[in-house]
């Protein structure tokens, strides 16, 4: 099959299974609305197509890098639901990786059916770009670990059935070498979900508190000890997904649509030179971005590793492209820009578009959230740090 032959299947796929009401919704670019999350990964999981990034043999479809970039980019751009990246970019590797037959066989399938959804439990409040310094314990009696601690800024903890967690197995040696990887079903006992609400009034992010919770021994991915290892490959992984390179091309087309309607001095924006430069300046370096990424997701999967921290820089560059996209598009839509639209009153019944502009409701919500992007997976500062420390050293 050709990447063409995909794309036009990948369209007529969506066109066919995704409805309406969905769509829309999607492309507002709200928080992932679970029930929708839910039923398009089991359309996709019926297909065969809803974990594109892994292996033939534990249930992906086998495509290349530009095929996988194709699906995800017209899934994008159609406004479909995004898949949870926590389950099916980040956890589903390690396990399919480093656990055990037993852990492969009860938890793959799920995540690829959406049957269960996932939350990860990193940062802490005394541990988030200083991850390393995790006092979250788990404590070895008999078959189970008894966990005890708080994490924090843990998205969709409050509606996942498991999350998977770094917590301290040992205080000796290196800090960094006494962390393990656990999954924990959020159902067990000794589990207290807070919210935290955003600035764009929004609920993803909570704290979650731990009381001598009793996890399975058997639910410990790989070895005692060595999450730390684990951990860096799943970072490096969160990291190259903030990428972000769907997004900006689905932000650049509503800046577009947004700029024919709206008007300056009497003119359509379209046709102003100094705007039209600025969209221009983006576009060209959203596509230099894109091409970067492609180049790096295909150098690694050749087995070509490269020396450059490329997570890193891909972390950096994508989240303030992100912004600065944000940003134009808010200023794009003027005093239009300015009336919020809470979610949940999005949800509940779409406010109707101010007269002359459509699609502005979603789009001052999604600034406020974005503005956190430079922040989780490690804030930009600490990633110009490791980028720094690599390319300089010797």
């Amino acid at each position: 099959m050709t990447d063409e032959d995909l794309r036009q299947e990948v369209r007529a796929f969506i066109a066919e299974n995704l409805p309406a009401e969905m769509a829309a919704r999607g492309k507002k670019m709200y928080h992932p609305y679970k029930p929708d999350v839910v039923f398009w990964t089991q359309k996709l999981n019926e297909k065969g197509w809803s974990a594109p990034g892994w292996p033939v043999e534990y249930g992906g479809p086998g495509w290349t890098v530009p095929q996988r970039h194709i699906f995800e980019e017209e899934c994008f751009l159609a406004g479909c639901p995004m898949i949870s990246p926590q389950g099916l970019t980040l956890v589903g590797p390690i396990i399919y990786t480093y656990g055990t037959q037993e852990q492969k066989d009860t938890f793959l399938p799920k995540i690829r059916s959406a049957e269960h959804t996932w939350t990860q439990g990193f940062s802490e409040p005394n541990a988030g770009s200083d991850l390393a310094s995790l006092q979250t314990r788990a404590v070895r009696e008999g078959d189970e670990y008894v966990v005890n601690g708080q994490k924090i800024w843990t998205s969709d903890a409050h509606s996942s059935e498991w999350a998977f967690m770094l917590v301290r197995t040992s205080t000796e040696g290196k800090k960094q070498a006494g962390i393990s990887f656990l999954l924990i079903d959020m159902e067990t006992p000794g589990i207290t979900v807070r919210p935290i609400i955003s600035i764009d009034g929004g609920h993803e992010l909570n704290e979650v508190f731990f009381e001598d919770v009793r996890v399975p021994a058997a639910n410990l991915v790989g070895e005692e000890n060595m999450g730390w290892t684990y951990a860096k490959e799943l970072l490096a992984e969160e990291r190259t997904f903030s990428a972000e390179v769907k997004r900006h091309k689905g932000q650049l087309s509503r800046i577009k649509d947004i700029a024919r309607t709206a008007n300056l001095r009497g003119t359509p924006l379209i046709e102003d030179p100094h705007f039209l430069r600025r969209v221009a300046q983006l576009e060209i370096e959203v596509l230099a971005h894109e091409a970067t990424l492609l180049r790096v997701v295909a150098e690694e999967q050749a087995g070509i590793l490269g020396a450059a921290p490329t997570p890193s820089i891909l972390k950096v560059r994508g989240t303030e492209l992100v912004q600065r996209l944000g940003a134009l598009m808010l200023e794009a839509l003027g005093e239009a820009g300015m009336p919020y639209y809470a979610e949940k009153d999005y949800f509940l019944d779409t406010p109707d578009d101010p007269p002359g502009i459509p699609g502005a409701p979603g789009i001052s919500s999604d600034f406020f959230f974005r503005r956190s992007l430079t922040i989780y997976g490690g804030t930009n500062e600490v990633q110009r740090n490791i980028i720094a420390a690599q390319l300089l050293r010797g």
